[in-house]
């Protein structure tokens, strides 16, 4: 079992940033890809980032490139997501995912195919 625990959400300024951070803990080893995603009210999930196990690849939604960047440190079994340049339309409940197949340099966007989620951490920006 893979417990996945995020924190650094809150509230912020427009063009502000934040950092978002994802612990797990238990089967780390077996851990693939990781990635967050995102719900805002109303709307569906959707995929912010994600990023490979050995950290090489990585994928970015069209709407943060340029402002978002995921990484991890295996080490720490931590995944991180430090946001710049937020905008309200960034406001949503982030979620961090781990997919336990695949390869070392793959990466999901498919929230299907990940296997363990964390609780969430509420984002809002302010304009």
């Amino acid at each position: 079992q893979v417990q996945l625990v995020e924190s650094g959400g809150g509230l912020v300024q427009a063009g502000g940033s934040l950092r978002l951070s994802c612990a797990a803990s238990g089967g780390t080893f077996s851990i693939r890809t990781m990635g967050w995603f995102r719900q805002a009210p109303g709307k569906e999930r959707e995929v912010v980032a994600a990023i490979s196990r050995n950290g090489g690849s990585t994928y970015y939604a069209d709407s943060v490139k340029g402002r978002f960047t995921i990484s991890r440190d295996n080490a720490k079994n931590t995944v991180y997501l430090q946001m710049t340049s937020l905008k309200p339309e960034d406001t949503a409940v982030y979620s961090c995912a781990a997919r336990l197949s695949g390869s070392l340099i793959s990466v999901s966007v498919v929230p299907a195919e990940y296997d363990y989620w964390g609780q969430g951490a509420q984002v809002t920006v302010s304009s």
